[in-house]
């Protein structure tokens, strides 16, 4: 291997490693931000939004080396699949944590009105499906799984199921008021914003696959 073609592979585990260091702030934003929206933590819910200019910075720092690397090593094949995946993957990562900034400051908007118990286990259980989902899609890329990333396609259906079935406790409960039709909106939107979540692991899962395979991704669901 020549020396130029070592210093790249160095390149690329750097990146790699620092897609896993963006998953795990993203996953730390869903716990904090879940946080927040039920045990109504204002101080929680700002400290979502402070802490995601970090996930903003590694995303821009990573962004720019691929960019480097794609112009100084002008890579083939795979290795160019490689950096396209990288950049389409943080990329999805940094949306996961402007949704739970969106989480966050529905903290805002909710507080002080006390979540209603089946509100309040239907969020935690999307909290935990979101988790998973992107858990299982980070390590789908860290090693190179296809099968394990084609499976978020299924998973993606538990979290579809979770958020009808928030939509129907939603209405079920009924708004009485002004303020209550105005909880409604933002319990809804909060819901959406899980599902957003699950969506972006399922792009994730199409890049790994793309990656190894050359298979082209299913449209992106954005």
């Amino acid at each position: 291997m020549t020396e130029i073609r070592r210093h790249f592979h160095e390149d690329l585990v750097d990146l790699h490693r620092d897609v896993g260091r963006l998953a795990a702030l993203a996953s730390e934003s869903i716990q904090a931000a879940t946080a927040a929206v039920l045990d109504f933590d204002l101080t929680g819910a700002q400290a979502v939004v402070d802490n995601d200019v970090l996930l903003d910075e590694l995303t821009h720092d990573m962004e720019e080396r691929v960019l480097l690397l794609l112009a100084r090593q002008q890579p083939m094949a795979k290795d160019l699949r490689e950096l396209v995946t990288t950049l389409r993957v943080i990329h999805e990562l940094e949306r996961i944590g402007d949704l739970m900034v969106n989480v966050a400051k529905a903290t805002r908007r909710l507080f002080p009105s006390p979540l209603e118990p089946r509100l309040r286990g239907l969020l935690d259980r999307m909290r935990e499906q979101a988790t998973l989902q992107l858990r299982v899609a980070s390590e789908a890329f860290a090693a190179r799984d296809p099968a394990r990333a084609r499976a978020l396609d299924d998973m993606d259906d538990v979290m579809d199921d979770l958020q009808k079935e928030l939509f129907r406790a939603i209405f079920e409960l009924g708004a009485r008021d002004e303020a209550a039709v105005a909880s409604a909106v933002q319990i809804a939107l909060v819901g959406r914003y899980f599902e957003r979540v699950a969506d972006h692991a399922v792009n994730i899962g199409d890049r790994v696959t793309y990656m190894v395979t050359g298979e082209a991704p299913e449209t992106s669901t954005g």
